[in-house]
C-alpha cells in the first residue's frame, strides 16, 4: 500500500502517540521526517529521536515529551498538503499564538523554524504549525 502524504501519517503518529502517553512513536524513516524530527527536538517539543535499521528498513522512533503528565505539543496540525502547497516569503511567515509556537518551513537552506527562516531571511513551504 501507498502513502499519499507521508508527513500528514508522521504528525498523526505523533498526536496519537501523545494522546495515549506512550513513550515512543515509530514510523517508516526519510530524510524530510528526520529534518521535521531535528526542529521538534531543537525547539523542544520532542525529547530526541533515533533512527533503527531492521531487516534493511530504517524506522524512525521519536521520545515523546510530557510535563507533569500532559504532553508538551498541545496541537500540531499540517499547513501544506501534496493538493494544496502553501508558500510564504519571508514577510509573511506565519506567527503561531503569537510566537509562543512555531511553524516548521522548508525552504532552499533547508527544514527550519520560523524564527530561524525569519533571521536568515528566507521564505518556504510552510510545513506543519506546532503548539
Amino acid at each position: 500500500m501507498s502513502m499519499n502524504d507521508p508527513i500528514s501519517d508522521m504528525l498523526t503518529r505523533i498526536r496519537n502517540g501523545q494522546s495515549s502517553n506512550k513513550k515512543t512513536v515509530s514510523m517508516p524513516s526519510s530524510s524530510a521526517k528526520k529534518s521535521i524530527a531535528e526542529v521538534l527536538k531543537n525547539e523542544g517539543y520532542i525529547i530526541d529521536f533515533e533512527v533503527i535499521t531492521e531487516n534493511s528498513i530504517d524506522n524512525l522512533v521519536i521520545q515523546l515529551k510530557y510535563h507533569k503528565g500532559i504532553p508538551v505539543i498541545e496541537d500540531i496540525q499540517r499547513s501544506s498538503r501534496p493538493g494544496l502547497r502553501v508558500y510564504k516569503n519571508k514577510e509573511d511567515l506565519p506567527q503561531v499564538l503569537g510566537g509562543l509556537g512555531v511553524a516548521i518551513i522548508s525552504t532552499s537552506a533547508g527544514v527550519m523554524s520560523d524564527k530561524e527562516a525569519r533571521e536568515k531571511g528566507i521564505g518556504g513551504e510552510v510545513i506543519c504549525t506546532v503548539s
